[in-house]
């Protein structure tokens, strides 16, 4: 079998030529999934800190409405608790880790829900009902986000139709 007539015949570079492109392209391609990963990660912690940021918002939003009902509704009585404010400590233990601000922030919503039948209370009974608030929310157990978290009452102040109250949270622990 001879060559045929007019068919030139096909040339094949050697592989050893190509070599130096596939290293090329594959760091080139390498290079591309790490920047989509570091974009992402980025992008993942920007998104996170806004969430966190709305979730705070939220809870603070809920709270001013709260507020703004129990104020319109008891403007012109002065000796009623009209506003509930609650405050975290951090815990005094040390082995707790502390805890991120949205878990906390929920929590307090919680409590301010429990506490709502306080708003329209007279503030000269706040005797009779720190007795009762503190039993009824000292070392009680709230679930947010899958985790059990214990709340201890520090201290409580009542001063121009504000109740204050400083709770300290920390995770619940099974003995």
């Amino acid at each position: 079998m001879g060559v045929r007539q007019g068919v030139k015949p096909v040339r094949v570079p050697p592989f050893s030529r190509f070599r130096r492109f596939t290293q090329i392209s594959a760091i080139f391609v390498l290079g591309i999934v790490v920047g989509a990963v570091i974009y992402n990660a980025i992008f993942h912690v920007g998104y996170n800190v806004l969430w966190l940021q709305n979730q705070d918002l939220r809870v603070d939003i809920e709270q001013y409405q709260e507020d703004i009902k129990t104020l319109k509704k008891y403007n012109n009585t002065s000796t009623v608790i009209r506003e509930i404010k609650i405050r975290s400590e951090e815990s005094k233990s040390k082995e707790d880790t502390p805890l991120d601000p949205v878990t906390v922030k929920l929590i307090i919503s919680k409590m301010g829900s429990d506490l709502e039948p306080m708003r329209g209370r007279s503030m000269f009974d706040i005797d009779t009902d720190s007795k009762l608030v503190r039993l009824l929310l000292d070392g009680k157990l709230y679930i947010v986000r899958d985790k059990e978290y214990s709340v201890k009452i520090r201290t409580m102040l009542v001063m121009e139709g504000v109740l204050q109250i400083w709770v300290e949270i920390s995770p619940f622990k099974r003995n």
